[in-house]
């Protein structure tokens, strides 16, 4: 079983900017949601644990393995998407200069790339890559500590268009039952979770 958690928050988060591959801390509140991640996940029998590299995931991880008893493995498959030229943009700023992208952005277009960043098809195809090695390599529950993007992408390839409609929150987990491959056709192969008080993020899914 595969439970894909979103980091905690950000300053980036608060201000609902865009990250992609920019690398900030915690904040407090972040932290926070770090801690309460891992009492959520502690009586699923994790027995591994893997992370993004970028430090908002990667301090995530550490906080959430230390209460569970696991050291973090990275893993660069599940970096955020590179939004290119939107790192550090706002949300609105984009969404009002850039609408007819930002909608391909939110509608998950596999052919959409961020100006000069990746495209979102690329990111689906290495986070796939990545769920389906993790899946072979361990024998029970994995925590896999990412981004909303990231999340979404895995997403997709098991729930199709239903995954459009998730948000994931910071701290937030979901669940990846076992399935013998991944299928946009798969509908109910996957089931999403948000933990009981978290805000939802509306569009921000870093």
């Amino acid at each position: 079983m595969i439970l894909l958690a979103r980091h905690g928050e950000t300053d980036d988060n608060r201000a609902r900017r865009f990250q992609g591959r920019r690398d900030p801390p915690l904040n407090d509140t972040g932290r926070a949601q770090a801690r309460a991640l891992a009492t959520e996940v502690r009586d699923e029998h994790i027995v591994a644990l893997y992370a993004s590299p970028l430090l908002r995931a990667w301090e995530t991880a550490t906080i959430a393995g230390a209460v569970l008893g696991l050291e973090p493995l990275a893993d660069g498959r599940l970096v955020e998407v590179d939004v290119g030229d939107w790192a550090g943009r706002l949300h609105a700023e984009v969404a009002t200069a850039e609408p007819r992208a930002h909608q391909a952005w939110i509608d998950a277009d596999e052919s959409f790339r961020f100006p000069g960043g990746e495209a979102i098809g690329e990111q689906r195809v290495r986070v796939d890559a990545a769920v389906a090695d993790i899946r072979a390599a361990v024998e029970g529950p994995a925590l896999l500590v990412c981004h909303g993007g990231t999340i979404r992408a895995a997403l997709l390839s098991f729930l199709g268009a239903d995954a459009l409609a998730l948000r994931p929150s910071n701290g937030s987990v979901h669940r990846l039952p076992a399935c013998l491959r991944p299928s946009p056709e798969a509908t109910g192969c996957a089931s999403s979770r948000r933990r009981p008080g978290a805000p939802v993020a509306g569009g921000d899914r870093e």
